[in-house]
């Protein structure tokens, strides 16, 4: 009787289709947990800004009076009380967002992993690349 010395056409087949199997399985769990990490990144980002507008309603009594949604930059006085004004992770396309009169604000962001927002998104329409804000925050016990 003679001896097998190599594997068969199927067993080889059996054994690459499991392989694909799980790459993909890795690649879409990769993908999804870096969208979550960049989601994550977006939330602490607001909530340090967040931090800010309230330390500077404790100095001023007010918060900043936006015109209407625009990005963070409008926000020149409660910035002296972070380091840095924050970035979206993943892109330039899109921005965190600031709506407010002297009593109530909101922040505003667009997450890959969807959420809802509580109030209006910017303008009704997009965070910078023609997907609309999904996360609101606003003064702390508020939203």
């Amino acid at each position: 009787m003679k001896k097998k010395l190599g594997f068969t056409l199927i067993e080889i087949l059996v054994t690459a289709t499991i392989i694909g199997l799980l790459a993909a399985v890795a690649s879409i769990s990769y993908s999804q947990l870096t969208k979550q990490s960049r989601d994550a990144k977006r939330k602490t980002d607001l909530e340090q800004v967040r931090a800010a507008l309230e330390i500077y309603r404790s100095n001023s009594d007010t918060y900043p009076v936006g015109t209407g949604w625009a990005t963070l930059s409008v926000l020149t006085g409660p910035i002296i009380y972070l380091q840095t004004l924050p970035s979206d992770p993943k892109s330039a396309n899109f921005s965190y967002y600031y709506s407010g009169d002297i009593n109530d604000y909101t922040l505003a962001a667009q997450l890959e992993v969807s959420s809802s927002c509580s109030s209006g998104a910017p303008g009704g329409s997009s965070c910078g690349s023609g997907s609309p804000c999904n996360y609101c925050l606003g003064p702390y016990g508020q939203k």
